[in-house]
This record gives C-alpha cells, structure tokens and sequence, in this order.
C-alpha cells in the first residue's frame, strides 16, 4: 500500500537539500510558518461534473504557471530501504514522479517531488510554499494529453508528526500531492518540515 511505502518521505527532506535555507527567503517564512503558511483558503466547489479519469501514461512535463515554474520530469522509485528516491541532486530543475502511482489524470493518489535548493542555489520547488488555492497545476503526458489540477490547499508538516494517512490515502478520484522541503535548516539534520500541496482532477486536454 502506498501509504506503507512511503512512510518514511516525510522523514526524508533533509537528504533532499544540501542547500542551507535563506533568511529572508518569503518561501522559507510560509513554510516555518509564517502568514498565510496555513494554505486554509479554499475554492469554491466546481459547478460542472468532474472530468473523466484518464488511462495510464507517463508523465513529461510540469507546469505551475502562477509560479514560473515549467520543468521535465523524471520517474522515481524506491531505494533499498523502501523510501522514495529524490530526483539527482546535479538537476535541481527536475521533478520527479513516483512511478509505482498513478500516472498523470488516472485515479488515486499521484505524488510529485522536487528540491527546494542545492548547493548550486534555488531549485524548481523553491516557491512551493507560495502557491495559492485555486491555481492550476499542467502536467503533460507521453500520449500528448495534459492533465489540469487544481490546488485544494497548502500544508506544512514538521517531520516528526508528519500525516502519512492524509498525504498519501488513497481516495476515489485523482488527485495529486506535490511536496518539497520547508521550514528551518540544519547542516545536522537538514530542514525541519515537508511543505505539501494538495491538488485535485479539474480538466483534461
């Protein structure tokens, strides 16, 4: 069960980064916390029916317009210890999807990583924290079809009690959950939290 898997994600984000955060960094304030960290602003419910789930196709593209973010993705899967790979540390521009979900569109609980920063500097996730509900989340597909979601809300979890349950359920219709590191950093123990954001099925193309 995915849920089993990938338990020990949330315990992980410190090996994500060798970047230290920076002060003053508006994404590492929301993350720790800060005003409007919560992501509790919801959409309003969608007037029309949901679109239909589509079949299995590996993703090739993310985008996160309202963040400048437009990036390749690459497969993930699982180390020997049973957690999720993260994406090479040299591309810090990658995301990485994990395989052993569903792919872009198709039912259940798909799951999307990225760095936040490297030694190098900022990484594609660098901005997470900021997404705001109701922004749209493009994910393109090898069949050439996109898969459109729409950000529910944005979490921050500290490691120690992060929610596997709520993250990684499974539930009916697709949905997505894009997470990154958060919080403060310690070149011991690496960042304290796992921003997390939580996306839903809106559209298809």
């Amino acid at each position: 069960m995915l849920v089993t898997v990938l338990v020990t994600v949330g315990h992980r984000c410190g090996g994500w980064h060798a970047g230290p955060g920076r002060a003053g960094d508006p994404d590492a304030a929301a993350a720790a916390g800060g005003p409007g960290a919560s992501g509790e602003e919801s959409c309003e419910a969608p007037t029309g029916p949901p679109p239909p789930p589509l079949s299995r196709s590996r993703p090739t593209s993310f985008r996160v317009p309202s963040l400048g973010i437009d990036a390749p993705v690459a497969a993930l899967g699982l180390d020997r210890q049973r957690e999720l790979e993260t994406p090479p540390v040299d591309k810090p521009r990658l995301v990485g999807w994990y395989e052993g979900g569903p792919t872009p569109g198709e039912p259940g609980t798909a799951i999307a990583v990225g760095h936040r920063d490297t030694l190098t500097g900022p990484a594609v996730f660098a901005g997470l924290a900021q997404v705001k509900p109701c922004k749209v989340i493009e994910v393109g597909r090898a069949d050439g079809r996109t898969a459109v979601y729409t950000v529910d809300r944005m979490k921050v979890y500290d490691k120690a009690g992060f929610p596997d349950k709520e993250v990684y359920g499974p539930v009916r219709r697709p949905e997505l959950r894009v997470l990154t590191c958060g919080g403060l950093y310690s070149r011991r123990t690496g960042y304290t939290s796992n921003v997390v954001v939580f996306a839903h099925l809106s559209a298809t193309k």
